[in-house]
């Protein structure tokens, strides 16, 4: 029998690829299961900072159009971050809400995730704790393997999210910022980058390549200057990392992401450097990329900078 005393979200609408993420599993590689976990780190970062949950506390990702949810329990606060419009539907008032700030949900109110702006992914939490099985030390859903809680699947009408250890000392908080898009994602090389031509290699970083709609959180297909496969377009399948950018065999990029095969047949031209690899997930179908050449030590000083900057914005929460 289910308890009078519940918090939980009852799903009105699911959204598109809505899921619960963490910062996912580790060491998986050799039997087959990658990382998985949030596609956005600093907007999860941010998110569980905001709402001063466990830094990797678990949190509902979703693409494009995100859930309409109605709440049932005791007064709790959320916070949704990204570049994302919303409506809370309380019975005084119906009225639009700011990322990176908290709002009061009490019993009976509705949260509706309308869309993300001009970006892919949004994020969505509590001042508490979803109720979630884990999978090898991550509740994050990977639906490809379908692996992690809800069946590995993702999120559907009629779904209920339970909630339990709501912290009852939370005090409301928010950060003034704003997620942003670039088109120049830096790359180190690829270990197959000199398969291909000069003229393919230079054309690779001179010239745009825009997003397909044919992505998601395995990959990222892209369009453009086709590739020169000079020595062979298939090879022997090789271990796979986020964010590594193979070569079709009609010589089209496809940039690995979260939830990708951990081995591969397509000759590796580059690697997207962690330090780009939030905003480059947030680009919309339709949007032009360029890729700049970084050497491993600058990527390895660009994630210490990023990583500063995310604790930089922590700091400015209050």
């Amino acid at each position: 029998m289910k308890s009078k005393n519940r918090n939980y979200f009852k799903v009105l609408r699911a959204g598109i690829n809505t899921t619960y993420q963490d910062l996912g599993r580790n060491n998986l590689y050799h039997i087959g299961i990658p990382f998985s976990g949030v596609m956005d780190k600093r907007n999860f970062q941010l998110l569980n900072s905001i709402l001063q949950n466990d830094h990797n506390s678990p949190v509902i990702e979703f693409a494009y159009q995100g859930p309409h949810l109605k709440y049932f329990g005791r007064d709790i606060f959320f916070c949704i971050t990204g570049n994302v419009s919303f409506k809370i539907k309380s019975k005084e008032a119906v009225f639009d809400g700011n990322c990176y700030q908290c709002y009061l949900l009490k019993n009976g109110d509705e949260l509706d995730i309308y869309s993300t702006n001009k970006s892919v992914y949004g994020y969505l939490s509590i001042n508490g704790t979803f109720n979630v099985d884990y999978y090898w030390g991550s509740c994050s859903i990977n639906t490809q393997a379908k692996i992690g809680p809800n069946n590995g699947a993702k999120f559907s009408e009629n779904l209920e999210i339970e909630i339990i250890d709501v912290n009852k000392f939370f005090s409301k908080r928010k950060l003034n910022y704003l997620s942003n898009t670039i088109e120049n994602i830096r790359v180190i090389k690829g270990t197959n980058f000199d398969y291909f031509s000069k003229s393919s290699q230079d054309k690779f970083f001179k010239e745009n390549y825009k997003v397909t709609k044919l992505s998601d959180r395995m990959g990222m297909r892209l369009e453009g200057s086709k590739i020169e496969n000079i020595f062979d377009p298939n090879i022997k399948s090789e271990g796979l990392v986020k964010g590594v950018i193979q070569i079709t065999s009609n010589g089209d990029p496809i940039i690995m992401l979260s939830d990708h095969g951990t081995i591969g047949g397509y000759p590796k031209i580059a690697t997207v450097i962690s330090a780009d690899y939030d905003r480059l997930v947030q680009l919309t179908p339709g949007s032009n990329l360029k890729f700049k050449i970084a050497s491993l030590a600058d990527a390895e000083t660009l994630y210490k900078l990023y990583q500063m900057e995310t604790n930089n914005l922590i700091s400015q929460i209050k």
